[in-house]
């Protein structure tokens, strides 16, 4: 099942006070990423962020659920309303991510 084009706009508009967020369609459902950087996605209309231990710190309860079949487990954001979680999420898990590889 696809993701709804209205959750991602929900979820860029609950993020929008937050600099280099972007997104990427890919196969129905939307990668998230911020300075480049994949910090998770929106999947069958949940969104799910990598477990980084900052985004384990700010959703110690939170399920981890797998994004589709075959893929490693997410932690499911699931007060998605907060829009101060989910910039805290995205600005404390930053610097846990990996950069973007240079392309050549």
């Amino acid at each position: 099942m696809a993701s709804n084009k209205a959750t991602l706009d929900f979820i860029l508009d609950q993020l929008s006070d937050v600099p280099g967020v972007s997104y990427r369609a890919m196969m129905g459902e939307f990668i998230l990423y911020d300075q480049g950087r994949v910090i998770g996605g929106i999947y069958d209309d949940r969104v799910l962020v990598k477990p980084t231990p900052a985004a384990l710190k700010l959703l110690p309860d939170a399920p981890m659920e797998l994004p589709y079949e075959g893929a490693k487990e997410m932690l499911l954001v699931e007060d998605v309303e907060n829009r101060d979680l989910l910039r805290a999420l995205f600005e404390d898990m930053l610097d846990e991510l990996p950069a973007p590889k240079k392309k050549k």
